[in-house]
């Protein structure tokens, strides 16, 4: 009974390696499209996958798919349309093709080399921004430019009609 509870929990770290190292969930938890709790949103996502393989048997790749869709549709407000959810339930359905025959060295190599490509995930950061003093001194090197290059005429005095109407013409 220990050997299967443990064999179990591997299926679960493949479930957590193949969702935590895909970037449509990656991108959601951290911009925090499922809200303050977007991380333990996560986390309970990689518990009801599992359950959902272990609940229903002979899955098929469209309705893994589907599942995985609802889930990222209900709880993080996110439509997946990059064409990365036939991957990801491709990789699921393989590993746990693989619990369920007993290969669980080869799960083991799946989850590890799973596990290395989040390690090689980029971070996108935003470029460094001017400081403020900065960008004062090129506004005011700007205003003193601005202001020597450019005189506009001075207006010429209004004219009054016969009728005192004064006339407005354009600069």
């Amino acid at each position: 009974m220990a050997a299967a509870a443990a064999s179990r929990e591997l299926f679960t770290e493949g479930v957590r390696a193949a969702l935590h190292t895909w970037p449509v969930l990656q991108i959601a938890v951290d911009n925090g499209f499922g809200g303050v709790y977007a991380q333990q949103k996560a986390d309970w996502m990689v518990d009801v996958v599992q359950q959902y393989f272990h609940d229903n048997a002979d899955l098929q790749q469209c309705e893994v798919e589907d599942f995985i869709a609802e889930l990222m549709n209900q709880e993080f407000d996110t439509v997946v349309d990059d064409g990365s959810l036939p991957q990801v339930s491709i990789s699921l359905l393989q590993m746990f093709s693989q619990w369920q025959q007993g290969a669980l060295q080869q799960l083991q190599h799946t989850i590890s080399t799973l596990t290395q490509k989040k390690s090689q995930r980029a971070k996108v950061t935003a470029p460094p921004t001017q400081s403020d003093e900065e960008s004062d001194a090129e506004t005011q090197a700007m205003d003193c430019d601005s202001s020597t290059t450019h005189n506009p005429p001075p207006p010429p005095p209004p004219q009054e009609e016969e009728d005192g109407w004064t006339v407005v013409r354009k600069k």
